[in-house]
């Protein structure tokens, strides 16, 4: 492929390229596979890997206003590569922030010293929407509140800054895994040079920070992954994830609370949880505390949680820690907790419940990015030189009305990497989510889940490279592209010498219960709708396959259709025949 079309903006750091439009060191064998590639060459491994996320069935859904469409998550075949000193970086920034994160929500929900001595205001850390009353006393095991971090990193060229915390139900992990698996399956001579570190350990190393929380005397504990339901758009994920930590997919409905316990409805009976991988916000978890209209929760869950029968991860209550309001003073509570300078910073953020900053805010409205301090992922956020004069003064009324609920940023030119685009390669903005696991101990998997952006249709990339924040939600084709507004995936590997192969998790043997009761039966009709899909396309799959290999016998099957009622499956006939032997006349099934 050839790399003389592909545009540098010294203004905006290259991933791959520098100034001098020379390969950066670590990417230099990237450059050199790619340019003995040719442009039919490369689609070819472009389609393999956007195949293999249609055949394993990886899908996300787009949100609009109109409606939620399902659709298989685009991918990109070029790697992100990312140095091992780079890394080293990261690693030590991140989990230093972690710790802090940790340190900060086992404050605010006890003696709250950090309030106390002004390090943050008390109305922001109490006024949060995401503050939970009903956990202030809760001591979570080893003081963690964060089991599981995704940490959006972004990069210009001055260095990395932290774009955003996730601390309440962070996603992504799934799709960097399959993401490695697919453009390596075609890369793997590239991968072996380059001496990437692995990230298929994830599952191993994710069961062990959950077994890590479980309540005292639980010598195998039993994990449960919470989920929504089959409607959730990251379902994949959480089948993705239940199967790698070898723990139980269960909704809300699928789990009981007795005597201040947790059990799982099971075919055999209930059977004690000891440990929940939410992937239901707060509001919904608990009926009794909570929500009183969930149907995705579990009534008494709180109770058994603050009994200390169960861990929950991530626990309730977190969301205040990721507050967009607090984010600013993340680095004041590292020097705080730690007696450390902070090793990756802040964007620079303006709180708009100063009198000072919203009227800075308005009067540079189409030159900043503003965002809802309640909102995630990008939603009610505006960025000003994208929007019509119109929306900006809707937008600032709405400022006026409730300060306290925005904060402002610069628009930032963030790195580019090239990506495979209409036959060529293209830069795109990009930015990184490494996850973080936090037990006994702090774990970190080397590569990250990846998003780069798309410009806006019809608009010429030139127009677009002043860099954007993460995943615009304002409209389609408004801002980069996510993976709810429809976005793509590249893999973020990391180099480093090689490193002994790990083996995958192994799952935990069950407790063999109580006798069954007929009222604590699993209803598998949701479980099975899950293995459908899969088995039907396998099915289709074994049928072209036999139409290849045996066309004319296929044809006389069909022809036989009439006999396929007399014809057993199975039987003692069929069983005593050889491997691969068939009655004769027998339809091909």
């Amino acid at each position: 492929m050839d790399f003389g079309a592909y545009e540098i903006d010294p203004a905006v750091y290259d991933e791959m390229f520098g100034a001098d439009r020379a390969p950066r060191d670590h990417s230099l064998q990237l450059h050199e596979t790619l340019g003995r590639l040719s442009s039919a060459e490369l689609g070819e491994i472009q389609e393999r890997v956007s195949r293999s996320f249609l055949n394993e069935g990886i899908t996300f859904t787009v949100y609009s206003d109109e409606e939620a469409d399902e659709r298989i998550i685009p991918i990109d075949c070029i790697p992100r590569i990312v140095s091992a000193a780079d890394w080293k970086r990261l690693e030590a920034g991140l989990v230093q922030r972690v710790l802090a994160l940790n340190h900060f929500l086992a404050d605010v929900y006890s003696d709250a010293r950090a309030i106390a001595d002004g390090v943050i205001p008390e109305d922001l850390v109490y006024g949060c929407p995401q503050y939970r009353r009903e956990m202030c006393g809760v001591s979570p095991p080893h003081g963690t509140w964060v089991a599981i971090c995704g940490t959006d990193i972004v990069r210009t060229n001055d260095g990395f800054l932290v774009l955003e915390d996730n601390l309440r139900v962070p996603s992504g992990v799934s799709y960097m895994i399959a993401n490695r698996k697919a453009v390596k399956a075609s890369m793997r001579r590239l991968y072996r040079q380059c001496r990437v570190r692995e990230v298929e350990q994830y599952g191993r190393l994710l069961r062990e920070t959950l077994c890590e929380l479980a309540p005292a005397g639980s010598r195998e504990p039993t994990l449960a992954l919470l989920t929504p339901g089959v409607a959730n758009s990251a379902f994949y994920e959480h089948m993705f994830l239940a199967n790698e930590i070898g723990a139980e997919l269960v909704e809300g409905r699928d789990l009981v609370v007795r005597n201040r316990v947790v059990y799982m409805r099971t075919t055999e009976g209930l059977r004690r949880v000891d440990v929940i991988y939410r992937r239901v916000d707060d509001d919904f978890l608990d009926p009794l505390v909570f929500r009183p209209d969930s149907l995705l929760g579990v009534p008494g869950l709180m109770e058994a949680y603050r009994h200390g029968s169960v861990v929950i991860a991530n626990a309730p209550g977190t969301g205040v820690a990721d507050d967009k309001s607090v984010y600013p003073y993340v680095p004041d509570l590292i020097r705080y907790y730690l007696s450390e300078d902070p090793i990756l910073a802040n964007v620079p953020t303006r709180i708009c419940r100063r009198p000072e900053s919203l009227e800075y805010t308005i009067d540079n409205l189409d030159r900043l990015v503003v965002k809802r301090v309640g909102e995630s992922g990008g939603y009610g956020m505006l960025v000003g030189s994208h929007a019509t004069p119109a929306e900006r003064e809707a937008y600032a009324r709405e400022m006026r009305a409730n300060p306290a609920d925005f904060i402002s940023q610069p628009v930032l030119s963030l790195s580019r990497a090239p990506c495979f685009i209409d036959g060529g390669a293209e830069p795109r903005h990009v930015d990184l989510r490494p996850f973080v696991l936090r037990g006994r101990q702090t774990r970190l998997v080397p590569g990250a889940f990846c998003l780069p952006r798309r410009p806006p249709p019809g608009q010429h990339r030139r127009e677009f490279e002043p860099g954007r924040r993460r995943q615009g939600r304002l409209g389609a084709g408004r801002l980069n592209a996510g993976a709810q507004r429809g976005g793509s995936l590249l893999d973020g590997p990391l180099r480093r010498a090689d490193g002994p192969r790990l083996s995958p998790p192994a799952r935990a043997d069950g407790d063999p219960g109580r006798p069954a009761d007929p009222r604590d039966q699993l209803r598998l009709a949701p479980h099975l709708r899950r293995a459908g899909p899969a088995a039907f396309r396998s099915r289709h799959r074994i049928r072209r396959l036999r139409r290849r290999l045996h066309p004319r016998r296929f044809v006389r099957a069909r022809r036989r259709s009439h006999l396929r009622a007399s014809q057993p499956r199975f039987g003692p006939e069929l069983l005593r025949r050889g491997p691969g032997e068939r009655a004769p006349d027998a339809p091909l099934r």
